[in-house]
């Protein structure tokens, strides 16, 4: 199929990339990088990133950018589920207990206003570095670590914590934090044509069974127990989602990661105007949360592996509600992170 009737074969119409358009929010929102941030950042908070991220040696402003990446995106209104608030998502009880400061000097530390959550921030990870200095390990990552799961849980574990979310958070920043000063991470992202080519291998596994952990660069596998709701793939050949992306590029010669989160983080944001057929769609409250991802057809469609008791097939961007970006896959993600 070329890029041009992939659309038509399904009968989408353009109303529905509309919708999608709305709900994407990423860092790519007005970016704009100087010689020493290599992340994307939006131009009103660069002086904030800059200052902050330079706190102490232990920080930087690329990892400081990062870190905000990844916890809200840069938005400012940011609320989780867990009751986390503002651009760098602090919980109320870290902000009051020492970890909010009046940073603009307005005689109040607003949790909301990142003139104070992001100079907050750097002075939070710099709290946190001395916290965690006699923790053996790689000492960047136990930052993260402790200020996705705490300090305590970093001195426990004598590392990281054995948590899945703030292990993909630790690996997910660090990813971001690693990017090259041309705007990307190391590398180039994916050509029109290489992303056209991704999209036809996947459109070749359609009606292929969805399998929990199953599929991966040679083809359908069986998966793993289980889904969140129990569901085992070790009895079913097939793809779940982030099996197939992985498998669809591999085809043309791009290696991605293995999970959702970590193919987030190895690829670069796009703007809705920018999107093209081969382009990943992610889903999840957080960079750190993504749960799901799909290969963008065009027409406001993608092919995917939903989930169990499903099969690959051409799904709505909005089949799902926490749309959270769109992301083109770059060259050198050659392996695991």
């Amino acid at each position: 199929m070329r890029s041009g009737t992939a659309a038509a074969a399904i009968g989408a119409g353009a109303t529905v990339v509309v919708i999608a358009a709305a709900l994407i929010q990423s860092a790519g929102d007005d970016p704009v990088l100087n010689a020493a941030l290599s992340v994307s950042v939006p131009a009103k908070y660069q002086d904030l990133i800059e200052e902050a991220g330079n706190t102490c040696p232990a920080i930087s402003p690329n990892l400081l950018a990062a870190l905000i990446t990844q916890e809200s995106g840069f938005n400012p209104k940011a609320k989780s589920p867990a009751g986390a608030r503002g651009i760098a998502q602090f919980m109320p009880s870290t902000w009051d207990n020492g970890g909010g400061i009046d940073a603009n000097g307005d005689g109040k530390a607003k949790i909301m206003d990142p003139k104070d959550a992001i100079p907050s921030a750097g002075k939070h990870l710099c709290d946190l570095a001395d916290a965690v200095k006699d923790v053996p390990g790689n000492k960047q990552d136990n930052i993260l670590a402790a200020y996705n799961a705490g300090a305590g849980a970093v001195i426990h574990y004598k590392g990281v914590p054995p948590y899945k979310e703030t292990q993909n958070y630790v690996r997910s920043i660090n990813a971001l934090a690693g990017q090259s000063k041309k705007g990307g991470k190391p590398g180039t992202t994916v050509t029109a044509q290489q992303g056209v080519a991704a999209a036809n291998a996947a459109q070749k596994m359609i009606g292929t069974p969805y399998s929990w952990g199953g599929g991966g660069s040679s083809g359908p596998s069986t998966g793993t127990c289980c889904s969140p709701r129990g569901i085992s793939g070790a009895e079913t050949n097939g793809f779940d989602c982030s099996g197939l992306t992985l498998y669809a590029f591999q085809k043309v010669g791009i290696t991605l990661p293995r999970t959702a989160a970590a193919q987030y983080a190895a690829s670069e944001p796009v703007k809705p105007g920018d999107l093209q057929i081969g382009d990943l769609v992610f889903y999840g409250s957080s960079a750190s949360s993504i749960h799901h991802v799909g290969i963008y057809i065009g027409g406001g469609y993608m092919i995917d592996a939903p989930r169990p008791g499903t099969k690959v097939r051409f799904s709505p961007l909005d089949s799902m509600r926490d749309l959270y970006g769109v992301a083109r896959p770059v060259h050198s993600s050659t392996k695991e992170i």
